[in-house]
């Protein structure tokens, strides 16, 4: 804010810190503690110190402008919700042991707000009667809670954290598509003045539901998404909403299914290397259970199944791996020398499409020690269902041009869904048309991580010394250090001022006491754009100016220093 006081070091709450916390693992935590700008308060939640709250504002506020700008609302909802809403939607199951429940004196149900498609929806119903009060696009930036199992890397993975949640609402799907393209510009518009590098992936709309989904990623080493990236064209997806085109091969020509005595080859090394045959010969049948059946997931021997996917594909219901109690009690079922051939009806199949129709493999023939070659997908065997189970891999063919893709870890830092009638047909959501028959609302759904982008831009532009923030989002535009004498602070605190006046946000430190050595260090460390150091020239009234980001360093007069700063 323009004209907002000095911030003097020494009346600060914020404690720098030398070492790394004993728990930290990934660059925003180490530094966000150490830096002063957030402390622990319990698993997967933080408290935010002044100077991590000026950054957290400073992305809402960001947020809020490009919201604004292309006519959204903002209002404020609950975050302490009633259970009707989500168990109308069926999210009150779907998301498990996700949701914090809770019951209030009277024995009612409530929950704590993962998000609030439900609740906007009840809102719009109460408000919007007619098809002359549509479209409409509301948002807001509000705590969200969600009971990770294993929260972890401080503020990215946490139990409690700040989003910015949207949602539209149209006539049609025309006017979906419309609002859906002024999210994903003001997306990019936030995540560039934000000073992310990021990537524009498609996505699984998972538990949310709806047709379209893509994620904005930050490319990061701390990141939990795995995307791909073609080099070749602008192909860009999250690994799990990638697919594998089904193609069908002329199996005519193999012989006959072939049972070969296989011993002590219960794995796909053992056997590959046994019959001297690449893993890519075999078929890998993974067994599951999915809401206490058992189904098995065929991949190729080469590739692993990704459980995600496979979760993905029968949710809501819930999906385990089977035990030895399930092989107890199911002799027809062989632990290592499983095959689709021969399950019938008593085992759902589902194949991942490289086991196409038509294509040959080595696969176990259901008895011990035995394998079978030469069993054909659709002859010697039928597939339910074919889903894309297959983990991702480097230099797989990209779908769109062909080219081997790169992988990459990255932050999801947005996410945007084309929700469709989903939840306004669970909750009736209606408007009285121009014909004077209802007509059913179609919705989006748009959040911004707010807490999250803060860490991912540490993640990115750290560096050995400390955190860099860009200018749009750090604490402050200067940080003036006193090396340590009276007429060094005099000359600080008397910059600091005349800075202010010029409207610049302004963090000095006066502290007593302190070596000059400690605070360069923790000019550093909290990671200010600009720092200006009234040193050894002072009573020259000589500043050394000093760029955070690139270390280039020059001496100005008091003069030329506050010239540069409110020019730049």
């Amino acid at each position: 804010m323009a004209n907002a006081p000095v911030q003097r070091m020494s009346q600060l709450m914020a404690k720098t810190l030398r070492d790394d916390p004993a728990d930290a693992e990934v660059i925003s935590h180490k530094l966000l503690v150490r830096a002063g700008y957030v402390r622990r308060t319990a698993a997967g939640i933080w408290s935010w110190l002044p100077l991590g709250k000026k950054v957290l504002a400073n992305v809402e506020r960001i947020v809020r402008e490009e919201m604004d700008a292309i006519g959204a609302q903002e209002v404020s909802l609950p975050a302490l919700l009633p259970r009707e809403p989500y168990e109308a939607t069926g999210r009150w199951d779907e998301y498990g042991q996700e949701l914090f429940r809770l019951k209030d004196r009277k024995g009612g149900d409530y929950l704590l707000g993962p998000t609030h498609e439900e609740i906007f929806t009840l809102l719009v119903k109460d408000q919007c009667t007619s098809y002359k009060d549509l479209p409409v696009i509301l948002y807001q930036i509000q705590t969200k809670f969600r009971d990770e199992a294993r929260p972890r890397a401080g503020i990215l993975r946490g139990r409690e954290f700040l989003m910015k949640d949207s949602y539209s609402f149209d006539l049609e799907d025309e006017g979906l598509a419309k609002s859906y393209a002024l999210h994903r510009q003001a997306y990019q518009r936030v995540f560039e003045r934000l000073g992310l590098d990021y990537r524009i992936c498609a996505a699984t709309a998972g538990a949310m539901g709806g047709s379209k989904s893509e994620e904005f990623l930050a490319p990061a080493e701390a990141g939990e998404d795995t995307f791909a990236d073609c080099p070749n064209c602008d192909f860009a997806a999250n690994t799990e909403a990638i697919t594998y085109e089904l193609k069908a091969a002329d199996g005519s020509a193999v012989p006959a299914l072939e049972e070969i005595p296989t011993p002590d080859t219960p794995t796909i090394e053992t056997l590959a290397a046994s019959l001297g045959v690449p893993a890519s010969a075999t078929l890998k049948n993974l067994l599951v259970k999915v809401d206490g059946e058992i189904v098995a997931v065929g991949v190729p021997g080469d590739r692993e199944v990704d459980l995600g996917k496979v979760e993905a594909h029968f949710a809501p219901a819930a999906v385990e791996m089977v035990t030895e109690a399930d092989f107890a009690g199911r002799p027809d079922l062989v632990r290592g020398y499983v095959g689709p051939q021969g399950l019938g009806e008593k085992v759902k199949y589902i194949a991942d499409p490289r086991v196409a129709p038509g294509t040959s493999w080595i696969t176990g023939a259901n008895k011990e020690h035995t394998h079978a070659r030469n069993v054909v997908a659709g002859r010697d065997f039928e597939v339910d269902a074919y889903v894309d189970v297959v983990v991702v891999q480097e230099g797989d063919p990209c779908p769109k041009c062909g080219t081997g893709l790169k992988l990459d870890r990255a932050i999801e830092i947005g996410h945007i869904f084309q929700l469709g009638r989903k939840y306004a047909d669970a909750l009736k959501l209606d408007v009285l048309g121009q014909n004077g028959k209802p007509v059913r609302v179609t919705m989006g759904s748009y959040g911004i991580g707010v807490s999250r982008a803060v860490a991912a831009l540490a993640e990115q532009t750290a560096d050995d010394k400390g955190l860099v923030w860009p200018k749009e989002v750090a604490p402050a535009d200067v940080h003036v250090v006193a090396a340590g004498k009276a007429l060094q602070t005099e000359l600080a605190l008397d910059v600091s001022e005349r800075l202010r006046a010029a409207g610049l946000r302004v963090l000095v430190d006066d502290r007593a006491g302190v070596s000059p050595g400690v605070k360069f260090t923790d000019a550093e460390l909290i990671g200010v754009p600009q720092i200006l150091v009234a040193g050894r020239r002072s009573g020259e009234g000589v500043l050394e100016l000093k760029d955070r980001k690139t270390g280039e360093r020059e001496e100005l007069t008091v003069e030329e220093a506050i010239a540069r700063l409110t020019t730049a």
